[in-house]
């Protein structure tokens, strides 16, 4: 191969591509849309404000009216007697709901609720009234048991440990540390890797059936060798991969950091407590695992403890596995692509060839979303090793420290492994970009394979 027409071949790759409206168009709303992800969550937590609300309340168990005290958000009305026509008296009173409480079960020692509204209420609004029924009946429970001054003591008992981590740095010096920080770090990290791969080996493939397709691949390789021109393709979509990527971050920044300036940097963190409301209801959604998560970040030491691991984070080395490991991991996937994009006619015919590399890479992203719990776990640590995997994997274990010699010998496998496949998929390239009028299987892949 000749490294002038590869980088000729380079050149027209990245310039086509950085001209076409469609890079330009998404390297400036991708960052829009990124800004819009780290903004609007606290510009909504400011703006949807409900209007007060007016509730009627029958309380039959003469327990719960002391609790419920009016606020910005609420205000309560108290009724006696049954209510007949429920949807009548709301209307009447105009109110927007009625709460019926039960009279306490003496055996059971419990109420029930009930709330009639022409429209439902909102979550937090039930919530509120919930809490505050809890709250009655709790305390009713303590005063049965004629024990003096219970309550107080079941406050004293109660425990809220708070476990404060530190880290050694290279010194030896102790450094408070907040275990989110790398868990994000890894979540997020993995999904770029994955999306990105995915991404522009699918643009490798597709310029290569495109080509194809339109015959002038016939006049390009009759000017340089097919191997120069999938490794020229592969190469400048790569070039174009890094820049798009580059200016998504630096966009997004200026947008997110000009937006802070303006409103404020306060009023974008927005309000505590409703950041923890919202903290509170994604667990509830998340399942199990979520509300651990939450409950466990909800008892850190606070925004101080987050904003000095981020300071204290080997950014250097991260960035630094990043571009390793996205340039080989593209390559390495890239390489396929172009393979079976010079082996079809068409997008359609693609399908059943890329099953086997999507398998693998769906695989990495399975594994590296469960990293965080344990890092050095023998699927987590073979999901760094192997190569069809390692891209995604390791950059989710990078985060909670990672030996050099591991490092290495991940890259050193996935350099092989790139070195192989990149021979055998040249191998397929060279035959297939000339083939036409024949559906390609796996077999006919082995075949050229096998060819001298």
């Amino acid at each position: 191969m000749k490294l002038r027409n590869i980088s000729t071949i380079i050149s027209r790759e990245y310039l086509t591509r950085v001209k076409k409206k469609s890079f330009l168009l998404t390297t400036f709303l991708v960052p829009i849309f990124f800004a819009a992800v780290c903004i609007l969550p606290s510009v909504i937590m400011v703006m949807a404000k409900e209007k007060g609300k007016e509730i009627a309340i029958v309380d039959q168990s003469g327990l719960v009216k002391p609790y419920l005290v009016d606020n910005k958000s609420v205000t309560y009305s108290f009724y006696d007697g049954p209510i007949d026509d429920k949807q009548s008296f709301v209307k009447e009173k105009g109110v927007d709901a009625l709460v019926m409480i039960s009279a306490i079960d003496s055996v059971s020692k419990t109420l029930s609720v009930a709330s009639y509204s022409e429209k439902p209420l909102s979550i937090d609004l039930t919530e509120e009234v919930r809490s505050k029924v809890n709250d009655a009946v709790e305390d009713y429970r303590i005063s049965q048991y004629d024990i003096a001054d219970l309550k107080t003591i079941m406050e004293d008992i109660r425990v809220n440990t708070l476990m404060s981590t530190y880290v050694f740095d290279d010194s030896g010096q102790e450094k408070e540390s907040s275990f989110e920080v790398p868990m994000i770090i890894s979540m997020v990290l993995s999904m770029i890797i994955y999306i990105f791969v995915m991404m522009f080996s699918g643009m490798v493939m597709q310029s290569v059936i495109e080509e194809k397709s339109s015959r002038v691949v016939e006049v390009l390789v009759s000017s340089v060798k097919a191997t120069e021109l999938m490794f020229g393709k592969i190469i400048g979509v790569a070039c174009v991969a890094l820049t798009q990527f580059f200016l998504w971050i630096v966009l997004t920044l200026v947008l997110v950091g000009g937006f802070a300036a303006f409103i404020g940097f306060d009023s974008l963190m927005g309000d505590p407590a409703q950041a923890q409301e919202m903290m509170e209801m994604t667990a509830q959604m998340g399942g199990a695992d979520m509300a651990q998560m939450t409950e466990a970040i909800s008892q850190e030491s606070g925004l101080g403890t987050v904003l000095n691991t981020l300071m204290d984070f080997n950014w250097g080395q991260m960035i630094f596995a990043f571009i390793i490991y996205f340039a080989l991991g593209y390559l390495l996937y890239a390489s396929f692509f172009a393979a079976i994009g010079s082996a079809v006619e068409n997008e359609a015919d693609t399908q059943q060839l890329q099953t086997p590399l999507t398998v693998p890479l769906l695989l990495a992203f399975f594994i590296a979303m469960y990293a965080f719990k344990a890092p050095d776990s023998p699927v987590v640590w073979w999901g760094s090793m192997i190569p069809f995997t390692s891209p995604i994997v390791m950059l989710a274990r990078i985060p909670y420290g990672v030996p050099a010699w591991e490092l290495a010998l991940s890259v050193a496998l996935l350099v092989a492994t790139f070195i192989a496949c990149g021979w055998a998929s040249a191998k397929i390239y060279k035959i297939g970009i000339l083939m036409f009028g024949k559906k390609t299987t796996f077999k006919d892949l082995w075949k050229w394979l096998r060819q001298n």
